[in-house]
């Protein structure tokens, strides 16, 4: 009797590493690769509702708002995000609580058997991780977010029982297409027949509504078929015959998060025959959701603001939000970008909040260094009150030092810029 074969590695750091050298491409769009191996191990058709979340802006925290809702709600919740900002684990959640490094291992030997000599994408390996790691919960239901795009991503070899698209921008020009329209189009391709479509995008290009139709799914548009009214203290939530008045501001800070939490309730309410959600959830998540780098503020002497914002609408959202929760002194912006970035429409309506700029480089080769990051901005930032510095963790650490009692510090224009300074703090 033939002995079985050991793991191909024992620790996560190594089946990383391996994984993002296994295929060719570290982007290559497409459903055979992912979808056969998932086959193979039988993940195709969940036996819980599966929820699925695409666009721009806005995917993470909606995803963290349904995350909340249904937990208080008493389900035993599977949540997939991307990408990560610390830890891999985040990225795979039950409960709130991460996969274990050894969990994580048992499941790449898993899927590393089945796959035989087909390649994968490091972002197809964590999705069909996920997958098979929630398939071996008993869940009540999976969220799971979109990568990029929506028709051609890994999370799509699923049906959604509910398809949700959030806020619409142009990102990832590249892959998606160089207009809204386009955009709209493959973010719409996680649309169903016969499911709820759900557009958290409150003038969505005319490609999703479209899309929704010719899938023929059911089309649950914003301002159509339900919608909310801002109060003082409070929102009215209103759909198609009910209305959910005076509920709490999501913790999330930010108007623009009324709208994820309008299409999230929406969401909801489309499953209810089969995970019904009481207002009482619906409240207690809107209090207690929480969701790292969105306009995470760490109060002190200097506050800092943590925020993921990397395209054009994020850099109007995180202006708005600047605008709307002033502070005594000065704010000081550490900012590294990615190259494949419109560096200049996103610091554009920053222009007007910020006070001092301390550019930082993230690593090649996607990363731009400093000094690139400054000849894209040329024309846009000052000649003075722009700080240069090698990396993240120095332009940081030259921004506190610079900042004054009153004074905020923001970091932001990519995840991975947010990520950096978080190490920093966490060590």
């Amino acid at each position: 009797m033939s002995k079985p074969t050991p793991p191909r590695f024992t620790s996560l750091a190594e089946w990383l590493a391996w994984q993002e050298t296994l295929h060719p491409n570290a982007i290559d769009l497409g459903l055979e690769r992912i979808a056969a191996v998932a086959e193979d191990l039988g993940l195709l058709k969940p036996a819980c509702p599966v929820i699925t979340v695409a666009g721009t802006n806005g995917k993470g925290s909606s995803v963290a708002l349904l995350e909340a809702m249904l937990r208080a709600a008493g389900y035993h919740v599977g949540a997939y995000t991307s990408p990560h900002l610390l830890r891999y684990n985040e990225r795979i959640r039950i409960d709130g609580a991460m996969v274990t490094d050894a969990d994580l291992c048992t499941v790449f030997a898993q899927l590393d058997a089945v796959r035989g000599e087909r390649s994968l994408t490091y972002f197809e390996f964590g999705t069909l991780a996920a997958l098979q790691w929630f398939a071996d919960a008993d869940l009540d239901v999976m969220v799971l977010e979109v990568g990029l795009g929506g028709r051609l991503d890994a999370v799509n070899i699923l049906d959604a029982d509910v398809a949700l698209v959030t806020a619409i921008d142009i990102d990832h020009s590249a892959w998606l297409g160089d207009d809204r329209d386009s955009i709209g189009r493959e973010k719409a391709g996680i649309f169903r027949a016969g499911r709820p479509a759900v557009c958290g995008d409150p003038a969505p290009p005319a490609s999703v509504p479209a899309t929704a139709q010719a899938l023929s799914a059911l089309w649950y548009g914003r301002d159509e078929a339900y919608g909310y009214r801002r109060g003082e203290q409070d929102w009215t939530w209103w759909g198609r015959g009910r209305e959910y008045p005076g509920l709490p501001l999501p913790a999330l800070p930010g108007d623009h998060q009324l709208d994820n939490a309008a299409a999230v309730i929406q969401a909801l309410v489309c499953l209810e025959a089969r995970l019904p959600v009481p207002r009482a959830a619906l409240e207690q998540g809107l209090r207690e959701v929480s969701l790292a780098g969105r306009f995470q503020r760490l109060p002190g002497a200097v506050e800092r603001v943590l925020d993921v914002a990397h395209n054009p609408q994020g850099g109007r959202v995180l202006a708005r939000t600047l605008a709307a929760q002033p502070v005594a002194g000065q704010t000081h912006l550490v900012l590294a970008m990615l190259a494949d970035k419109d560096v200049d429409a996103f610091v554009a309506p920053l222009l007007p909040r910020v006070d001092h700029w301390y550019l930082g480089g993230l690593a090649p080769p996607r990363g731009l260094s400093a000094q690139a990051l400054r000849e894209r901005l040329a024309t846009r930032l000052p000649e003075g009150g722009v700080t240069l510095a090698g990396d993240v963790p120095a332009a940081y650490r030259t921004a506190m030092a610079q900042a004054r009692p009153g004074d905020r510090v923001v970091v932001s224009g990519s995840f991975h810029t947010v990520a950096e300074v978080m190490a920093v703090l966490e060590s």
